[in-house]
C-alpha cells in the first residue's frame, strides 16, 4: 500500500458521522479496513475472528441434523466488513442469504467495492444485501422485507457490542423475553439463532434464551491480539428452536 492512511468515505447519519478508512498497520504488517461511528470503532479487519465464528458455529449447529431439501435459508443481521456473510456463503449447503444492514452507507461501500468483501457478496446470486432496521423487522412481520412471512433456518446477528452494550436504546426489546419469542417465530422448527457479543457470557441473557428456545449456551472464542501479549475473547450465544411448533 502506498499510503499509510486513507479515508475512503465519510457521511453524516442520524446516529453520527460514519466513516470508512484504510491504513497500513506496521505491527500486523497488513492493510486494515476500519468503520467508525464518530469516535467509536464499529469494525476492524484486524479483529474478524468473532465475526467469522458466529456464522461458523451457527452453521455447525444446523449440520447436526439433516440438510433440508434445497439447502439452508439464512439471514444475517449486520453487514459490517462482510466476513459473517462470507462465512455463511462458504457453506455449499446454504441456498440463500439475506443480509440486513441499518446503514445505507455500509451497503453502498460493499456495492461500490470499497470494502474487499463486496466483490464476492455482490457477485454471489445466493446473497442479497438489504438496507433496513433488523430489530424493527424482527419485532414485526418478518426479516425479509421482500417476503415478510418467510422463515429461516438460521438467524445470525452481529450488530450491538453485547446484549447490554447497545448501539441504540431502541434495540433493547430484542434481548427481552418478548423479543426472543418474536424471533422464534421467524425460524423454522429446529432453526438456530446465533449472536455475537464483545462481553463475557451474560447469565441473565442466557436465562432469557432458555425460557424460549429448547437449548441455549454461550461459547467463548479467542483470537490473537497483535497489540497485547494475550488472546482476546468474544462470546457467541447459540440457541435452537423447538423441533416442532
Amino acid at each position: 500500500m502506498n499510503l499509510r492512511f486513507q479515508e475512503l468515505d465519510w457521511r453524516p447519519t442520524p446516529m453520527g458521522v460514519i466513516s470508512l478508512r484504510v491504513r497500513w498497520d506496521p505491527m500486523a504488517k497488513a492493510e486494515v479496513h476500519e468503520i467508525k461511528l464518530d469516535d467509536d470503532f464499529l469494525m476492524s479487519s484486524l479483529f474478524i475472528q468473532g465475526e467469522i465464528d458466529v456464522a461458523r458455529l451457527a452453521l455447525a449447529e444446523l449440520h447436526r441434523g439433516p440438510v433440508p431439501d434445497g439447502g439452508y435459508d439464512v439471514v444475517v443481521g449486520g453487514l459490517g466488513l462482510g466476513h459473517t456473510a462470507l462465512t455463511v456463503l462458504d457453506d455449499p449447503d446454504v441456498r440463500s442469504l439475506v443480509v440486513v444492514e441499518a446503514l445505507p452507507e455500509v451497503v453502498d461501500w460493499h456495492e461500490e467495492k470499497l470494502i474487499p468483501a463486496g466483490e464476492r457478496l455482490t457477485a454471489d446470486p445466493r446473497c442479497g444485501l438489504t438496507q433496513g432496521d433488523f430489530f424493527a423487522l424482527a419485532a414485526g412481520e418478518g426479516l425479509d422485507p421482500a417476503e415478510p412471512e418467510r422463515r429461516f433456518h438460521a438467524v445470525v446477528v452481529d450488530i450491538d457490542h453485547s446484549p447490554r452494550h447497545l448501539l441504540n436504546p431502541s434495540h433493547a426489546p430484542f434481548y427481552e423475553p418478548d423479543g426472543a419469542r418474536r424471533l422464534l417465530g421467524h425460524l423454522h422448527p429446529g432453526g438456530v439463532f446465533a449472536l455475537w457479543s464483545n462481553d463475557p457470557p451474560d447469565e441473565d441473557y442466557l436465562s432469557v434464551l432458555r425460557g424460549v428456545f429448547t437449548d441455549a449456551r454461550a461459547e467463548v472464542v479467542s483470537f490473537p491480539n497483535p497489540y497485547q501479549e494475550r488472546p482476546a475473547t468474544n462470546t457467541v450465544y447459540l440457541a435452537t428452536a423447538p423441533s416442532h411448533t
